[in-house]
């Protein structure tokens, strides 16, 4: 399981769902004339309720981040997680909504009882539920990664030299007040300092020369085999950062942690490290 590959569109799933666990245990109703709260009921004495809105809601979100994390998520009777967690968070939605219009229905006395804190606290989180789920895969912004990935160290430029300068290795000594002159040097004629060798200058790439980066994706992308084989042999994350070897047309040769190498197809939108 890959948590990096969580989005912010996750994260505001899942503090919806922790929302709406919170919400089950606050009073569903507001009663009138009540001696104390113990007297009015939670979500959790209700089991239909509590099992269609709450628990309904808590198991959407946990099968959408499931999905989102593991690289190939199991299937239920056919079906993905996926799309079957943002079904359940609707239908939790779908549920709070009637709940708090009426609360009761036919044994709803409107003039003592009204909706509670838990069933208002719980339309709330079924709506930022249900909304994160269905609005991730659709707006940019809740599909930046919930954890940024460390960006890697910066490699040395090619042909780079090491900073020059007074305490360095190689570097021109400065001269000593009052030093004494060189053999064959008249009386008072300052001392000759030491000629700085040039340095060989450093071979340059030629320009256009690929340079290995590291990259990651937006959002998960299929990395398929150099040989061009249709079959993809590993996906590509998002928050996780890959190195780019080799550029072939519109195309990159890239290298997994694993240290599988592929060619991913689509590079539209990549973040260089």
């Amino acid at each position: 399981m890959n948590i990096r590959s969580l989005t912010r569109g996750d994260g505001v799933v899942i503090g919806a769902a922790v929302l709406l666990f919170i919400a089950s245990f606050l009073s569903s109703f507001s009663i009138d004339g009540a001696s104390s709260s113990s007297d009015i009921p939670n979500a959790w004495d209700n089991l239909g309720l509590a099992m269609s809105m709450y628990v309904g809601g808590i198991i959407g979100a946990v099968l959408i981040i499931v999905a989102r994390a593991l690289p190939q998520p199991p299937k239920v009777a056919g079906l993905d997680l996926g799309p079957l967690g943002v079904a359940l968070t609707i239908f939790a939605a779908w549920t709070s909504l009637w709940s708090i219009i009426d609360p009761l229905g036919s044994l709803n006395d409107s003039s003592r009882i009204s909706a509670g804190s838990g069933l208002i606290l719980g339309l709330i989180a079924a709506l930022l539920l249900a909304g994160g789920a269905i609005a991730t895969p659709l707006v940019p912004a809740l599909q930046a990664a919930l954890i940024p990935a460390p960006k890697p160290a910066a490699p040395q430029p090619y042909g780079a030299q090491p900073p020059g300068g007074y305490g360095y290795p190689g570097a021109q000594q400065q001269p000593q007040y009052g030093g004494q002159p060189q053999p064959g040097q008249p009386y008072g004629a300052q001392p000759q300092q030491a000629q700085a060798q040039p340095q060989q200058a450093q071979p340059q790439p030629p320009a256009g020369d690929f340079s290995p980066f590291w990259f990651a994706v937006p959002v998960p992308r299929p990395l398929f085999a150099e040989d061009g084989s249709p079959t993809p042999i590993a996906e590509l994350a998002p928050g996780t950062w890959y190195l780019a070897v080799e550029q072939r047309g519109p195309s990159l040769v890239a290298q997994t942690q694993d240290g599988r190498r592929g060619v991913l197809q689509d590079t539209s939108g990549i973040q260089r490290g």
